[in-house]
């Protein structure tokens, strides 16, 4: 049984520090629902305030409808696995399992069976007798979900449980992860600050900046469609190009960078004086030369081949770096660093933005 989550204008202080400032959302039960961000940005204070280890300032958190004011940890429908996991070495794979089955008093074939059926759930069938110590770090990962399940919690919450494992590991997990939640059927509610675990593994995801919900959507929205400058150089690779809208409408909006005059889509219905930011993703560019106004000269600087991909970086006004990503499949030649190469894209593909800040990391 799954419930859902409503933040309601929840904002997080300690002392003159504002952690979380006004978050409101709702999270729908038996979704998986990432808060993505840099550290810092208030994502883990979010679910310390859901699962009860810190109250809010002002507004209110509501599991399933109902208020959690005055309600701790331990009264909440909710698990929460830490980023260390905090598995217990001296304990069987079992009995860590169990072990919230023990202290709500479950007798020992209760805890047991409970136990077996979560090992097949996660893939570890007849290794309840093994010690922490005799797994590897992914098979750990699955422990730790399947000692949070065993309380039958409504909401999982789970901090960068991920972020202490290799790349390929993770990348495996990921789908563990939430092939689990599938089966399941609870809400999962991830903290990650890694792009490609929220937009793989997220059914939606909020982006974070500086205690601020940017933007709530699914992957493909908040990759395609960012809504703010943060959003849309936070996730994902991104070539801003600041500058003055010139000419508008309610399709496409013309903005005059260093470049010269570069055209794109308009979806915040910039006007002729505002202030804006032209983003093209590097796999939306390329080399060679197309109109005018969707067209940059530059200068390789760098090739850096990733066997399905090449990255091009280049050199352009201002000494302002580019990267154009080029599939293995494109039948094009690669210019030589210290060549010059002109760039172009699809105006449909680029996006201007009202200016604001852009992501550091």
């Amino acid at each position: 049984m799954s419930a859902g989550v409503e933040l309601d204008h929840v904002t997080v202080r300690f002392g003159d520090f504002t952690a979380v400032d006004n978050a409101t959302l709702d999270i729908r039960g038996g979704e998986f629902f990432s808060f993505l961000g840099p550290s810092g940005c208030g994502k883990t204070t979010i679910l310390r305030t859901v699962s009860g280890f810190l109250e809010p300032s002002e507004g209110c958190v509501r599991i399933g409808g109902q208020d959690m004011v005055g309600i701790g940890p331990n009264k909440r429908p909710t698990a929460l696995i830490f980023q260390n996991l905090a598995l217990f070495p001296l304990m069987t794979v079992a009995e860590n399992i169990s072990y919230g089955l023990r202290v709500r008093g479950a007798d020992r074939s209760a805890r047991r069976k409970r136990a077996d059926e979560l090992l097949d759930l996660i893939a570890l069938p007849g290794q309840g007798d093994k010690l922490v110590s005799e797994l590897s770090g992914g098979q750990k990962q699955r422990v730790a979900i399947a000692r949070a399940l065993a309380v039958e919690p409504k909401v999982l919450l789970l901090d960068e449980p991920l972020s202490a494992l290799d790349l390929k590991l993770r990348q495996h997990m990921r789908a563990e992860l939430r092939s689990i939640q599938q089966k399941v059927g609870i809400t999962f509610i991830y903290i990650t600050h890694d792009q490609g675990e929220a937009l793989t593994m997220s059914d939606r995801i909020a982006v974070m900046s500086d205690g601020v919900i940017q933007q709530v959507g699914d992957g493909k929205a908040v990759y395609d469609n960012p809504e703010t400058a943060f959003v849309a150089s936070f996730v994902g690779e991104n070539n801003p190009f600041p500058g003055t809208v010139t000419r508008a409408d309610q399709t496409y909006a013309v903005i005059e960078t260093a470049f010269g005059p570069l055209r794109g889509r308009n979806p915040r219905g910039l006007r002729a004086g505002d202030q804006g930011i032209l983003f093209v993703r590097p796999e939306s560019a390329r080399l060679g030369a197309g109109s005018a106004d969707t067209t940059l000269t530059s200068t390789v600087t760098n090739v850096a081949f990733e066997g399905y991909m090449t990255h091009v970086y280049l050199k352009g006004a201002g000494k302002k770096e580019i990267i154009v990503t080029v599939g293995r499949q494109a039948a094009i030649d690669i210019p030589a660093p210290h060549s010059a190469a002109p760039i172009n894209y699809d105006a449909d593909l680029g996006l201007v933005l009202p200016e604001g800040m852009l992501a550091r990391e």
